[in-house]
C-alpha cells in the first residue's frame, strides 16, 4: 500500500510517520523545502518529494492511483484544489481533503466547475478522517490513518464493541 501525502506542516507531518509506522509506503510532497528536510525524517520508508509545481509532483507521486491513497493537507484553498484536480483525475483508492466543512465544500464546487464528473467528486472523503475528537496533528493523523485503514480493509469505524452487539441482535 502507498500513501501519498500533499502537505508538510503539522498534521502532514504526523501522518507521514504514522503511515511509514504502519507499514505504508509513504511520499510525502510540499512546496516548501525547509519542511522537507531528511533531519525531520529520518524514516526510510518516507520518500520526500519538493513541488515546483503541485500538479507535476502529484502526477507523478500518485501515478495511475492503484493501491494508491492520497491525503490532501496543504496550507491553502489554492494548493488543495491544485492537488485535488490532479489526485481525483488518477481514481486513487482513496482520496481525502482537510478542512472544514465550507472549506472543503469549496474546493469541490471548484473542481465541479472545472468539469470533474460527480461520480468522482463523490469518492473525496472530505472533511478527512474520522470523528474521534482529534485536536492535536498526531491526534488529527490517526484519524485520517484509521478512516484510509478502515476504507481499505472495509471496516465501519464503529466501535467494536457496537459489532459485538449487532452481532448478538442477529
Amino acid at each position: 500500500r502507498r500513501l501519498v501525502i500533499c502537505g508538510a506542516g503539522h498534521v502532514g507531518a504526523s501522518l507521514a510517520r504514522l503511515a511509514a509506522f504502519t507499514g505504508y509506503r509513504t511520499t510525502l510532497i510540499d512546496d516548501r523545502a525547509e519542511f522537507l528536510k531528511r533531519e525531520r525524517f529520518p524514516e526510510e520508508e518516507i520518500e520526500l518529494l519538493g513541488a515546483r509545481d503541485w500538479t507535476s509532483a502529484v502526477r507523478e507521486a500518485v501515478g495511475n492511483g492503484r493501491g494508491v491513497s492520497v491525503a490532501v493537507v496543504t496550507r491553502g484553498h489554492n494548493e488543495d484544489e491544485q492537488c485535488m484536480h490532479v489526485a481525483v483525475q488518477a481514481n486513487p483508492d482513496y482520496v481525502g481533503l482537510i478542512g472544514s466543512k465550507r472549506r472543503t465544500s469549496i474546493v469541490i464546487d471548484r473542481l465541479r466547475d472545472a468539469g470533474i464528473p460527480a461520480e468522482q467528486l463523490a469518492k473525496i472523503h472530505a472533511p478527512i478522517g474520522l470523528d474521534i475528537g482529534a485536536v492535536s496533528p498526531e491526534e488529527v493523523a490517526v484519524a485520517i490513518m484509521a478512516e484510509i485503514v478502515a476504507d481499505h480493509r472495509g471496516g465501519t469505524g464503529l466501535p467494536l464493541r457496537h459489532k459485538k452487539a449487532q452481532k448478538a441482535q442477529k
